[in-house]
């Protein structure tokens, strides 16, 4: 009751803009991702979803992320609900808790994920460790973080981050990578 229309998320016309914008073929972005030319273009006409690997390669292909691809999915909304998709099952999942093209930006992260994979946002971010326990590496130090633990991260921070228990679940909640953060300067 009262929900925005509910609609599985179709990242293609996303991923097509991106492309264009930097003026790519489907060939360039197949090559530095490591998919196929038809594969491509089949995401990029709806015809297939790419699974979270497949994502955040097409997303490393056209000098972005995931999580910017999955909000430019969708038009924006004043008020929108995103539902829990259930038992995820024993894979990692990735979900997108912000629908559309906004100015901030969240998605849960359940499960493990490649450890080895550096992230480094525009702009400042917070992770939030809904469950479990993850160990995050920033700025050449190491953090263990626990159930209820928050980290905060400025624009321009490299880290990775790895879960080390079971059914871990990470919500990353980022100012969106369009959004020219405006650092505050020293009084004089």
């Amino acid at each position: 009751m009262g929900d925005h229309k509910e609609q599985p998320l179709r990242v293609g016309a996303a991923v097509r803009r991106r492309r264009r914008a930097l003026e790519l073929t489907l060939a360039v972005v197949a090559e530095r991702s490591g998919l196929s030319v038809p594969f491509l273009s089949q995401v990029e006409n709806d015809r297939a979803r790419p699974s979270t690997s497949s994502l955040e390669k097409v997303a490393d292909a056209l000098r972005t992320t995931a999580v910017e691809l999955l909000a430019a999915a969708d038009p924006a909304c004043s008020v929108d609900v995103v539902r829990a998709d259930g038992d995820p099952g024993p894979e990692p999942h990735v979900r997108s808790l912000v629908r559309g093209h906004h100015q901030m930006h969240a998605s849960e992260f359940t499960g493990d994920h490649d450890a080895r994979r550096e992230f480094q946002y525009r702009n400042d971010q917070l992770m939030y460790v809904a469950d479990g326990v993850v160990e995050i590496e920033a700025e050449g130090r190491a953090y263990r973080l626990g159930r209820g633990d928050t980290l905060y991260l400025t624009g321009g921070v490299r880290h990775r981050w790895r879960a080390t228990e079971p059914d871990t679940r990470v919500v990353v909640v980022a100012v969106a990578e369009h959004i020219e953060a405006v650092r505050d300067r020293p009084h004089r």
